[in-house]
């Protein structure tokens, strides 16, 4: 637990994060990883493929939705599109028909519809099982979860066959990534916290928009000044100094 855990504006709950990081990182060493592991050596990777696309495709309804309540007719036209046409001519979503026709995906969910109209994010939160989050983020999943057609699976039985997959699915297509953050990170934490914060402000306000102050890392360096303009009629030279680092998510 590094001493000053709890100092950045945006993660004052970090002593508490950090264990249930620390929780979900043993947990996914022990069991997802091994069985998402597993998982790819098993299933043929087209068959991985059409699974991974029949539940992108059953988020279209929650996309939808979500992008109805932010008052964005032409993505819930798109995503009802893709929704119709995936289900039918791409055989029940296995296949994404869809964006060979120019529907792109765009995943829309509570938490974002909630930062659209202009719900700040709160303090960032680790949950338990599901990973990064936020306040806003955390209080979203509940709505997400009741227009989840998994969600109304019936016997439980079924139902939790089904979440399993998804979840081990998705965790599969993530081997790669976790793998690099745990080679390249000195902090995966750090890392994971700040690439989550910055995906989510960007889904928001946009790829370009700089991070808002307060959520800026105060451990981080800051960056370095300006060089000096050259006086009138003296020619230019570049600045030595290296441009400050972004932040990458």
């Amino acid at each position: 637990m590094p001493p000053n855990a709890g100092s950045n504006p945006v993660d004052p709950y970090e002593r508490f994060n950090r264990q249930v990081f620390a929780f979900n990182d043993r947990f996914d060493r022990v069991l997802v990883k091994p069985a998402a592991k597993g998982y790819s050596a098993v299933i043929p990777k087209p068959l991985r493929q059409c699974f991974a696309n029949f539940f992108d495709n059953l988020f279209e309804l929650t996309s939808m939705v979500n992008a109805t309540l932010q008052g964005k007719p032409k993505t819930a036209a798109s995503d009802t599109g893709r929704f119709l046409m995936n289900s039918t001519v791409g055989v029940f979503g296995c296949f994404d028909i869809a964006t060979h026709v120019g529907l792109e995906r765009d995943k829309q969910y509570f938490a974002l519809t909630m930062g659209h109209w202009g719900v700040g994010s709160g303090p960032y939160l680790v949950l338990p099982f599901l990973g990064p989050s936020s306040v806003r983020d955390a209080i979203g999943e509940v709505p997400d979860y009741f227009t989840d057609p998994i969600s109304y699976i019936t016997p439980l039985k079924e139902y939790y066959l089904a979440y399993s997959v998804r979840f081990v699915d998705k965790r599969a297509q993530l081997l790669d990534a976790t793998s690099l953050v745990e080679e390249a990170a000195l902090d995966p934490y750090q890392f994971v916290r700040d690439a989550y914060l910055q995906r989510t402000r960007s889904r928001i306000t946009g790829e370009s928009a700089p991070p808002p102050p307060l959520e800026e890392d105060p451990d981080s360096s800051p960056p370095p000044a300006p060089a000096p303009s050259a006086p009138t009629g003296a020619a230019a030279t570049p600045s030595s100094g290296e441009p400050p680092g972004d932040v990458a998510h």
